[in-house]
């Protein structure tokens, strides 16, 4: 059994930093925030323009394949700690852990897209919802049920 302090565990999150590299970067038209649709609804096609030493790790993707993005928000603002769903102010508020706000201390995106084309290292998508310029920490592969595996 592992057993750690509450006060040195917690110091020990407080002084721990991650490093990640974004590996691709959305092209979109979507420029502002302000543009952006909610969780892909009518979001225009965007490109996902990837770093060249990534070939590889791009290499088995398909058109038709349905992958899930995971980008850091950084237009996001980080001290926000709750917020009204949707933005919309008649409903009450709720912890950001709970809604699915871009504004958290941790911005990280998660975008369910289809691959629609493929040209070299530039990957097309429908319904994602992110700024152009926005960074692409990693692609999933959305799973299929273990029967169909």
């Amino acid at each position: 059994m592992f057993a750690v302090s509450h006060a040195a565990s917690e110091s020990a999150m407080r002084s721990q930093c991650y490093e990640v590299m974004p590996v691709a970067w959305v092209e979109s038209p979507i420029v502002d925030i302000a543009q952006a649709p909610m969780q892909g609804e009518g979001a225009p096609l965007a490109w996902l323009v990837f770093r060249p030493d990534m070939a590889e790790a791009i290499r088995d993707l398909r058109p038709g394949d349905h992958v899930v993005l995971l980008s850091w928000l950084d237009r996001a603002r980080r001290d926000v700690l709750s917020t009204h769903p949707r933005g919309d102010p008649r409903r009450p508020r709720l912890g950001v852990f709970s809604t699915r706000s871009p504004d958290r201390p941790n911005p990280i995106g998660l975008h369910p897209v289809r691959i629609d084309a493929i040209e070299g290292p530039r990957i097309l998508v429908s319904d994602l919802e992110a700024v152009n310029g926005t960074p692409i920490l990693d692609i999933k592969p959305v799973l299929v049920p273990l029967a169909e595996r």
